[in-house]
């Protein structure tokens, strides 16, 4: 059987990630493909437990890291029991976020060594990569402005403006020095040319599998 494609989306808070995946996932699906949609932290009953811990506004501070060896011990088991047979069953596979959110937010945002999670990356998933990352790019004031009518910030939407300023910036350099596997789409527009963008991606993707 034909392994799936692996599609993992990107960006900062409040940049319509759940919208436009929406939008993937649907022309994907009336192309007749299966498409099976997740998210990190998450995906697994274990890994959603990590994330409540990740996201949450526990008394007890989290060093920088823990946040990063509980990020990748939830990545650990999303990839083994959820995205790996997906992708081998042939679904294709749409993520809310993979090991590029360790890089732009434990790596750009908290300043831990690109190499230390690039080691962790090898060690939990090693060459297993998304075959496209779609980055939807805005400037932090516009996210955050979105981000904080979406109701109580979480423990990551709660940091200030230069961390998300260090995430999106890093971002940015990825998609730079990795242009053949990233498409990087202006999400500070209105809703519909964000979406046309999405859709024509889509009909690219599927005509080219």
């Amino acid at each position: 059987m034909e392994r799936g494609k692996f599609i993992s989306f990107e960006g900062i808070e409040g940049v319509g990630k759940s919208t436009n995946i929406d939008v993937l996932v649907k022309c994907i699906e009336a192309s007749g493909r299966q498409v099976l949609t997740t998210r990190e932290p998450g995906g697994t009953p274990l890994a959603e437990e990590i994330r409540e811990l990740l996201v949450g506004h526990g008394d007890e501070q989290m060093s920088e890291i823990a946040e990063l060896l509980l990020v990748f011990a939830a990545r650990s088991q999303h990839v083994n029991n959820v995205i790996l047979p997906a992708l081998e069953a042939g679904k294709w596979v749409v993520c809310d976020r993979f090991s590029d959110s360790s890089r732009a937010y434990q790596g750009g945002g908290r300043g831990i060594p690109m190499d230390t999670i690039d080691r962790l990356a090898d060690w939990v998933h090693g060459d297993t990569w998304p075959d496209l990352t779609i980055l939807l790019d805005a400037p932090v004031e516009v996210g955050m402005e979105r981000a904080n009518k979406r109701g109580a910030p979480d423990r990551f939407e709660r940091e200030q403006h230069d961390f998300f300023e260090r995430t999106r910036e890093c971002y940015l350099q990825l998609a730079n020095a990795e242009p053949g596997r990233f498409t990087v789409i202006d999400a500070n527009r209105n809703l519909a040319d964000v979406r046309a963008d999405i859709v024509l991606l889509a009909e690219k993707l599927i005509a080219s599998s």
